[in-house]
């Protein structure tokens, strides 16, 4: 891939193409799923500069890679001239989040009540990480519904739904393993 200049003018009269080189409104619902799944990378990269655990910081540059594969599977309409050419999130990077969660679940005691956003600011960040990731979610949702006769690749919602977990777990271990956890007092 090459790039020889970020201003293409192309967008300028509201509109944007998907990979196969169709236009679209920018205020299409393809392009608002996109813009989150594009937030959400946006959000782990300033995770990244917060104090993590190895396993997570290690963890998180191979998302931020994912991400960018789902935004092209969101991107690309199939039986397009460039999709054999563009990943497609795979059982495997499903997998992957699935096996990230039982090793972060491993070391927390069980909760006892729902946990309040904050803590370290690694935590925070990583809840505020979450609720973008379940943003996306939604937003990837409202563009399947709204286009139920294309073909959708189920792993790329499989994915975002893990990865808001994946966030939540790695903000209770960012608050100390749990123990600094900002519980829920009801009517408190």
């Amino acid at each position: 891939m090459r790039i020889d200049s970020v201003t293409t003018r192309t967008g300028d009269t509201g509109t944007s193409a998907l990979t196969d080189g169709s236009r679209r409104p920018k205020d299409d619902l393809l392009f608002t799923a996109m813009g989150s799944v594009d937030e959400t990378n946006s959000l782990l990269g300033v995770v990244r500069l917060q104090p993590l655990a190895p396993a997570v910081a290690a963890a998180l540059p191979i998302i931020q890679n994912d991400l960018f594969d789902l935004g092209a599977d969101i991107a690309t309409p199939p039986g397009g001239p460039y999709e054999a050419k563009i990943p497609r999130i795979r059982p495997a990077q499903v997998a992957r989040l699935d096996q990230w969660l039982l090793e972060g679940n491993a070391t927390l005691a069980p909760l006892t009540t729902f946990v309040l956003p904050g803590g370290s600011p690694a935590a925070a960040w990583l809840h505020l990480a979450r609720t973008v990731v379940r943003r996306a979610e939604r937003d990837l949702v409202a563009a399947q519904n709204h286009e139920p006769l294309r073909t959708w690749n189920p792993e790329g919602l499989r994915y975002l739904n893990r990865l808001s977990d994946l966030c939540f777990v790695w903000a209770r271990l960012a608050n100390d393993g749990g123990k600094t956890d900002l519980g829920w007092k009801p009517g408190g």
